[in-house]
């Protein structure tokens, strides 16, 4: 992997109309791009939980017969990368749980740091495991609080404060939907109507793609409850944290149609690359953005510079991640096969490359070596996110720090490696003019090595 792994994604439905399924696959349909290994639906026809999951993109799991049959008035679904668990279809979501009070779908986006801790406590106790995940963690503790508790609501009340890290939840009963943030909002979560349906989704792309009304975003540490089409709130965990959205969420996670707690996330990108062109200005003919992310970022860039923005790079959309490489000439080609370079762009220019981030730095390399088969006579590499140099302990996939290229070079050496004749990152500390109409702080821990949440021992 030479990009940064997207999220998870969840959405849910409460209506009283049925057919949430068919609704909630165009939901999860819009929130693809933030997971592609797995997806699945689960819905609630007369308090019986039925689903469906598989490994594989939402056009491809399911189909007609499959929708038809999972018919209710509540859904849950999920698309997925692996950032905790392998990446296995037991691991696939929602996680669909039985035990003596019922039974109970759970969807999940976010990473715990406590997991090893959780799963320790869990079979001393006698818990056997089905996956890997620490959604599975989750769904453990909210049953082993139902014993006592008087609703899943409450059990989950009980539960947060056992789960240390990030997690935006949708939880499953056979009579309510419940919706729950951690108590620093790492990860987004919105709340939508339309008609009598209620809706919770990670984006709010995914609100405007079933033509539903944006109502709020959940507040950290909130628990939303559904039942019967009454909303109620919980907000016990509420205002004990500074709110601190994920940043890489506005760089690079979230579709640019998407509004995160009030800022859009292409103007986000619009804004960094403004920002990276008052930090790193260069004398070029013509800017260009690798698709997809950093084509916002590039626009930016051209505004700020005055230089004119060009389509550079025709992307091959009928590839996807998980595109067969069975060569070793192929996998070396595989940026010639996804993207192919507008010669009438390039030919004969100095270029500004922007792209959302540079990682190990292998594929802007290639990009770079793209640009001058294809005539460019200056490549000037800007990354519109500062480099990373620490982990990530809160969902987002960066590699180790042995194989993420800025912790073990110095920025000429990096231009050296990628082969191009400048080299600019954005500065961590201009993140902070990026989400100017933002309601939250914000996590740059990947870039600044500065945490919300101890990590120390984790």
């Amino acid at each position: 992997m030479n990009r940064i792994g997207e999220e998870c994604g969840v959405f849910a439905i409460y209506d009283p109309k049925g057919d949430c399924a068919r609704t909630a696959y165009y939901g999860l349909y819009a929130l693809q791009h933030r997971g592609q290994e797995s997806c699945g639906i689960a819905v609630n026809n007369n308090r019986d939980i039925t689903y469906y999951k598989d490994m594989g993109i939402v056009s491809d799991v399911f189909n007609e017969e499959i929708l038809t049959k999972l018919n209710g008035t509540m859904a849950v679904g999920h698309v997925r990368y692996s950032t905790t668990g392998e990446s296995l279809r037991e691991n696939a979501q929602p996680l669909v749980l039985r035990y003596i009070k019922g039974n109970i779908a759970l969807a999940h986006n976010g990473n715990l740091l406590n997991k090893p801790e959780l799963e320790d406590e869990l079979s001393k106790s006698g818990a056997i495991f089905q996956t890997t995940t620490d959604t599975e963690m989750i769904a453990y503790t909210i049953a082993k609080h139902r014993m006592d508790a008087g609703s899943v609501e409450h059990a989950l009340e009980l539960t947060m404060p056992h789960l240390k890290g990030a997690y935006s939840l949708i939880v499953m009963s056979p009579q309510k939907l419940i919706a729950a943030r951690d108590p620093w909002g790492f990860r987004p979560l919105c709340m939508g109507k339309k008609d009598d349906a209620i809706i919770f989704a990670s984006e709010t792309c995914a609100l405007d793609s079933i033509g539903a009304e944006f109502v709020r975003d959940l507040l950290p540490g909130e628990i939303v409850v559904v039942k019967d089409g009454e909303i109620t709130s919980i907000k016990t965990h509420m205002n004990k944290f500074p709110h601190t959205m994920c940043i890489f969420e506005y760089l690079y996670f979230a579709r640019p149609d998407s509004i995160i707690e009030g800022q859009s996330a292409h103007d986000s990108r619009m804004l960094a690359g403004k920002y990276l062109a008052r930090e790193y200005p260069v004398d070029a003919d013509v800017v260009i953005g690798v698709p997809d992310s950093g084509l916002c970022a590039a626009m930016g860039y051209a505004q700020e510079s005055k230089i004119p923005y060009g389509i550079g790079f025709v992307k091959n959309k009928y590839i996807g991640r998980t595109f067969i490489q069975p060569t070793q000439a192929m996998r070396e080609n595989a940026v010639k096969i996804k993207l192919n370079v507008l010669r009438s762009t390039v030919e004969g220019k100095r270029v500004v490359m922007v792209d959302d981030s540079i990682v190990r730095g292998t594929t802007s390399k290639r990009i770079v070596s793209l640009l001058r088969q294809f005539g460019a006579t200056e490549v000037h590499v800007r990354s519109s996110a500062p480099p990373f140099l620490f982990p990530c302990y809160f969902g987002t996939d960066v590699p180790s720090q042995d194989q993420l290229i800025a912790c073990n070079h110095t920025m000429d050496e990096i231009k050296d490696i990628i082969g191009c004749d400048s080299i600019g990152f954005l500065s961590v500390e201009a993140l902070k003019n990026i989400i100017p109409n933002a309601s939250c702080g914000y996590c740059d821990g990947c870039f600044s090595g500065k945490y919300p949440v101890e990590v120390e021992n984790e």
